[in-house]
């Protein structure tokens, strides 16, 4: 990482944002907040990887709907960088259930479902880890300094 406060957190911009053509729009609002983007990808999840990742709702009901929902459409897959990084993106996304998401984040300004809410984000550095490691090969993953870095923090935060 270019800045040893950095964090580094996946997001997953799910079908339902890339059939409805919000792609641009959710990760603008992300670039405007200052995160870098590492990583970006377009993906089709299949059933392993999807296993893999919702391993936590296996034994769920909805458990088959979701997978089948996470494989109708592409993904877009990224790694985005920054100083809280992983609070920052999951601020910004907002509440889950994106009829209860306060206005002004991707879910309560462009969302109305549960399972179809948009976005998925890294909730922890455990996660974010395992998830970078999930989507992206180390080699997708580019480091580099990035021009607003100095606009974006203050200098007690550079440091």
């Amino acid at each position: 990482m270019t800045h040893n406060k950095a964090e580094r957190t996946v997001v997953l911009i799910k079908p339902d944002a890339l059939q409805r053509a919000l792609v641009g729009e959710i990760i603008k609002r992300f670039e405007q907040k200052g995160l870098k983007i590492v990583a970006l990808k377009l993906m089709e999840l299949g059933d392993a990887i999807l296993s893999e990742h919702y391993s936590h709702h296996k034994e769920k009901p909805f458990f088959p709907k979701l997978k089948s929902f996470m494989m109708q459409a592409p993904i877009v897959a990224m790694v985005l960088e920054g100083i809280e990084a992983i609070s920052v993106v999951r601020m910004i996304a907002g509440k889950t259930q994106g009829r209860e998401a306060d206005m002004g984040t991707i879910r309560g300004d462009l969302s109305m479902s549960t399972q179809a809410n948009i976005v998925h984000s890294s909730d922890s550095k455990e996660t974010a880890e395992a998830e970078i490691k999930r989507f992206f090969k180390e080699n997708e993953i580019i480091d580099y300094v990035h021009g607003n870095f100095n606009f974006v923090y203050a200098e007690e935060e550079r440091e």
